[in-house]
């Protein structure tokens, strides 16, 4: 779930421990108060329970599992099964819409052994299209040079562009929905955030986790944290991702739950909030009798946003915790780990924060 540079398998800290606590774990929030309002924002007299829960869950967890969120079955179902077709196609089918160091979006295949990184297979697409990224991202020189992403859509299945970009459509309302939400729990005005995605750059993700035959030596994905906004996840009942508890850093592994999506807060809300709300460590831990799928949406700003802990809610006892963060040169730098090694330590937001007094 999200893009990451986690070390190798075998080193133990990313593997499964036995402690791992099996339960519900993270809140579980029913979102029918917003589902039969009819302004485009929502009015905050008939949810203060809901907006409470919403903020208590971003601050305690960083994670919180939704029902009743209005995304129709019908197109979650349409994208699950386009997805189990694309993955299960050969894989010289697969690699004609291969990612790369130039355009990141299209399929992307993990060799299975004891040393790799991720147990998985993935496909990559934008929302937005076509999305353009700038490519000196490291250079002072005003004179950027750019270029396009496109998503490379596969020919087969023939129904899967549509399930795609039908089901794009339904999750990025819920997930600007949710931010009007988080926006009310901070105190804040319902559409504050809304004008850093006017020219978002969010995408989706799909990803096929095959059985493994030594699950107690690898993970499907290692533990890291979501770079962008928020995440909105969509998981089968297979499950298997774990999530490490604030409180006491225990791993806990959240119960799949029919029809429900699986949210959690990311690096850009954490310096947006100066850190009133944190992106959370997470994990996916393997299966070696079934396939797993999930699909997470990404809600990331405009490559151009500035993102600094908002006026609204600094003052003299919290004043700002973090220098800008330049999302564009920001997400092109950790997307270039992907594809290049590097002994430098992979850019976080920490890198941002004042020192401490």
């Amino acid at each position: 779930m999200g893009e990451v540079d986690a070390a190798f398998v075998q080193a133990p800290e990313h593997r499964p421990k036995s402690s791992v606590i099996v339960a519900e774990g993270i809140p579980l929030i029913d979102l029918s108060p917003i589902n039969y309002q009819i302004e485009d924002t929502i009015p905050v007299s008939s949810i203060q329970s809901l907006i409470k829960e919403i903020g208590s869950a971003c601050k305690e967890w960083g994670f919180f599992q939704v029902i009743n969120h209005k995304v129709p079955l019908a197109k979650r179902e349409k994208i699950e099964e386009a997805a189990r077709k694309f993955f299960a196609l050969s894989l010289e089918e697969k690699l004609k819409v291969r990612r790369d160091a130039v355009n990141v979006l299209g399929y992307f295949e993990a060799e299975h052994t004891k040393n790799v990184r991720d147990w998985k297979e993935i496909y990559d697409f934008n929302v937005l299209q076509p999305t353009f990224i700038p490519s000196l991202v490291d250079s002072d020189d005003e004179q950027t040079v750019w270029f396009k992403w496109d998503n490379r859509w596969p020919h087969n299945p023939p129904e899967f562009k549509e399930a795609c970009q039908e089901y794009a459509q339904e999750v990025e309302k819920l997930a600007y929905k949710l931010m009007e939400l988080v926006a009310l729990s901070l105190g804040l005005v319902p559409n504050r955030f809304r004008s850093y995605f006017t020219h978002n750059t969010s995408n989706i993700r799909l990803n096929h986790y095959p059985p493994c035959p030594y699950p107690h030596m690898a993970l499907g994905l290692g533990r890291h944290k979501d770079t962008g906004v928020l995440t909105v996840l969509a998981q089968d009942e297979v499950g298997g991702l774990e999530v490490r508890r604030k409180s006491d850093g225990e791993w806990i592994r959240v119960k799949p739950i029919f029809n429900s999506f699986i949210i959690n807060v990311g690096d850009m809300i954490q310096v947006w909030s100066n850190d009133a709300y944190e992106s959370v460590e997470h994990r996916v831990v393997v299966n070696s009798e079934k396939d797993r799928f999930s699909i997470p949406f990404f809600l990331k700003p405009a490559l151009y946003t500035d993102v600094m802990p908002l006026e609204e809610l600094l003052d003299d006892k919290n004043p700002p915790k973090y220098r800008p963060v330049n999302w564009g040169k920001f997400r092109i730098a950790r997307m270039r780990s992907n594809f290049v090694k590097s002994n430098v330590e992979n850019l976080q937001i920490s890198h941002f924060k004042f020192p401490s007094n």
